[in-house]
């Protein structure tokens, strides 16, 4: 029984995983933008979701209609700004000038937020669980995954099935070629990483609700987002999310070999796929 509770709080812990990753499988599988500011921008629209909270006693939910139009102004805004005068063949220089912006990220959140942790009230919700058997399963991580499905559902959806989604596919394919048959690359790019940043504020509000938040946290983020990714194979948005299913499984079963194993585990399998099928799990050779 314990193996089968370990299985489902890995699978739940694998949703909160998802909501990290798809924002990355946009950015870095689809668009190949390296975008190494992905785990600070979770935890800046987690501070100002808190702020947010705190200031109009907002409830979570209320928190979460306010915070994801402002990510997807924020991604606009970046990708405007920003990674438009970057993104090209080379990878590196979006990686060089959002490592900057990550640096620029923490030194603002902790000038203004200062180093403390902190947490969104949720009103009880994060603390509620339901009893199904013998296992206890938390209110709060089951919302996770259900908002998880629905995101990567939906990404998967526009991508394949919408006018914005093949253009997207064809300027990450060929930009010059997409821009020879009408599209317009740079304000594509912007509305997907606009999309892409906007995931991130559920994420964000869902970040808040499980557990303490600092200015320093962006790092676990962007590393468990990237191995997501990698194992479940660029390109793929499904592939993200079974990729976060396998981390998040591995972890709460590495958690219950030793506490101090979990995240290792995790880093172990990520290493372990790398070796024998670099190009991920659903990702093409």
């Amino acid at each position: 029984m314990q193996w089968f509770d370990a299985l489902v709080q890995g699978v739940l812990l694998g949703g909160m995983y998802a909501q990290y990753a798809l924002g990355m499988a946009l950015m870095f599988g689809v668009m190949k933008i390296v975008n190494v500011s992905h785990g600070d921008l979770v935890i800046l629209l987690s501070l100002l979701g808190i702020s947010l909270a705190s200031s109009f006693g907002l409830g979570p939910f209320t928190v979460m209609v306010a915070l994801v139009p402002l990510a997807l102004a924020l991604g606009w805004i970046l990708q405007k700004a920003i990674l438009n005068r970057v993104v090209g063949e080379d990878p590196l220089p979006s990686l060089i000038a959002t490592f900057g912006l990550s640096l620029a990220l923490q030194n603002l959140m902790l000038q203004i937020w200062s180093a403390n942790s902190r947490s969104l009230p949720g009103g009880g919700i994060e603390s509620k669980s339901i009893q199904i058997g013998g296992i206890y399963i938390g209110l709060l991580p089951v919302i996770v995954l259900v908002f998880a499905i629905g995101l990567t559902w939906g990404l998967d959806l526009t991508l394949r099935r919408t006018r914005f989604g093949r253009a997207l596919r064809a300027a990450a394919a060929d930009v010059e070629a997409a821009a020879m048959t009408g599209i317009n690359p740079r304000k594509v790019y912007a509305s997907a990483t606009a999309i892409a940043v906007g995931i991130l504020g559920f994420a964000a509000v869902f970040q808040s609700l499980r557990s303490t938040v600092a200015p320093a946290d962006g790092g676990a983020q962007l590393i468990y987002a990237f191995e997501a990714v990698i194992i479940g194979g660029m390109g793929s948005i499904w592939g993200a999310f079974v990729g976060s299913m396998v981390l998040g499984i591995t972890q709460a079963i590495g958690f219950r070999i030793d506490p101090g194993f979990g995240v290792l585990a995790g880093h172990l399998v990520f290493l372990l796929v790398l070796a024998t099928r670099p190009q991920g799990l659903f990702g093409k050779a």
